[in-house]
């Protein structure tokens, strides 16, 4: 259990992001922390055995936030968290650009691996953000991939 309450940084915005520089900001925060993990999300060129050429990203203002807030503050409960960072991309995306960055600073990299595997795998699962992808002259919505439901179920059978 985490003792210390942790710097959390929300951010939803449209322009991408400086994954050095939010690492940098990071360890800026990690005196007493021996780990920083971070994971960058990217928009693949392949689904369903299809090409893709882009990604349209949409949010629910102010309740993606609030669910994304009580996730890492969930995060902070079960683990020695120093800085929790979690940026998510909105709008038209192309591919190979960046759509989402989860970054935490632990005591031990295993709490920093787990706890940035968790904060994914919830974001993916509970967050609302949707995605329609662009595969040739056709756009389809996307639903929620049953991988990542099984990965978010793991975490409450711990």
């Amino acid at each position: 259990m985490s003792k210390n309450i942790p710097l959390i940084s929300i951010n939803i915005q449209k322009n991408d992001f400086d994954h050095g520089l939010e690492y940098t900001q990071l360890k800026e925060h990690s005196d007493q922390h021996g780990a920083i993990v971070t994971f960058t999300g990217l928009v693949r060129d392949m689904n369903l055995g299809e090409q893709v050429t882009g990604l349209f990203l949409e949010h629910y203002p102010g309740m993606t936030e609030k669910v994304l807030q009580k996730l890492a503050a969930e995060a902070a409960q079960k683990w020695s968290l120093g800085a929790i960072t979690i940026i998510h991309r909105i709008g038209q995306l192309d591919v190979n650009q960046q759509i989402v960055f989860v970054g935490v600073t632990a005591t031990h990299r295993g709490e920093a691996f787990d706890a940035c595997q968790f904060l994914m795998d919830f974001l993916k699962t509970q967050a609302p953000f949707w995605k329609k992808e662009q595969r040739g002259s056709s756009a389809h919505w996307l639903d929620k991939r049953l991988s990542d439901e099984f990965a978010a179920k793991k975490w409450k059978e711990r």
